[in-house]
């Protein structure tokens, strides 16, 4: 380590620049924890990733957001940014692309060929949508397959598209979806839907949305011209039987996975690729690195949630900045 590694983010004779700490990813955690660093003067940098503001940006009203009854996903994610901004925060549009996390300062990269050094990092990166993996689902992927209802809803008005999933986010993308098409089925691989009561409720409540159970998607189906989405090939999970479904548009709403590619083999992971904490904390098996948001919960997976844990991961980064600060102050001294 260097003997004096604090800095004020400027760049060395190398061009590699320097900050106390940085919050990797622009969700709730991230823009959450570069409030608290940059209110203990830490002099954050926040670097956006490929989706600035994260899967908010691609949610319509939010109705668990304490203190607001309603509030779109896309305008609480750019108050979020605003505040952070207004309170010192550097944030940056680039995606870290490599992290050496062997020794301190840690070492990134981005897209844009930028380097830097950090004395501490929060991951923030969030998680990706899930596919089904299934032929034709790749191909057809921005031709009437979709995983973000918000973003091509507008596009299938009139017209006869299927959600997969049961949970929260398929009763979701269904819901929104009946806005602009005459019919939504929906298909699970169950009888029963895991989203919560409310969305339920909603959700048979509306005569546009036909449930349809024990399905599993096993091909996506082109329409004649062999350029968009014609239809699905179905399996009933009970009896086996296949069946076809005749469709417009697909959106796969079967959970997300944590983007954690980044940093696969520098921090202990479970099996499924989500960041392992301590009890408690934020802390990961590297000191000076912390994990905040859906990188680490596999749990809960709310807005509230993601944020709270922001909080933590920039508080235990300034005291473990303090007490780094500490250990280079006492060396110089002996």
């Amino acid at each position: 380590m260097a003997a004096d590694s604090r800095s004020d983010g400027r760049a060395d004779g190398d061009g590699v620049r320097h900050a106390r700490l940085v919050i990797i990813g622009s969700g709730p955690a991230g823009y959450t924890a570069a409030v608290y660093a940059a209110r203990a003067a830490l002099a954050p940098v926040l670097f956006q990733g490929l989706q600035p503001g994260g899967q908010l940006m691609i949610t319509t009203e939010v109705e668990n957001w304490p203190g607001d009854t309603v509030v779109l996903g896309p305008d609480l994610m750019a108050r979020m940014e605003a505040h952070a901004r207004a309170l010192g925060t550097e944030i940056v549009a680039d995606i870290v692309t490599s992290v050496d996390l062997s020794r301190r300062p840690f070492r990134l990269e981005t897209d844009s060929g930028a380097r830097w050094r950090a004395e501490a990092i929060v991951i923030a990166t969030g998680a990706v949508a899930r596919w089904l993996g299934v032929p034709g689902e790749e191909a057809l992927r921005g031709h009437g397959v979709s995983a973000c209802a918000t973003c091509d809803g507008f596009f299938f008005r009139d017209r006869h598209v299927a959600v997969v999933g049961g949970g929260n986010s398929a009763a979701e993308e269904a819901l929104f979806l009946t806005r602009f098409a005459s019919r939504v089925t929906l298909i699970h691989r169950r009888d029963t839907l895991r989203a919560d009561r409310t969305n339920q409720a909603r959700l048979f409540a509306n005569p546009r949305i036909v449930p349809l159970w024990n399905r599993v998607v096993t091909e996506v189906l082109p329409d004649s011209s062999g350029r968009a989405v014609g239809g699905v090939r179905l399996r009933d999970t009970r009896t086996g039987a296949e069946e076809t479904l005749a469709l417009d548009g697909l959106f796969v709403a079967i959970g997300h996975d944590p983007a954690t590619a980044l940093f696969r083999g520098q921090l202990d992971m479970d099996p499924d690729g989500y960041i392992r904490t301590r009890p408690d904390s934020t802390a990961t098996s590297v000191p000076g690195v912390f994990a905040a948001g859906d990188v680490r919960d596999r749990l809960f997976r709310q807005a509230v949630t993601s944020a709270g844990m922001g909080c933590m991961a920039a508080l235990e980064a300034e005291r473990f900045l303090a007490h780094a600060d500490a250990g280079q102050d006492a060396a110089r001294a002996a």
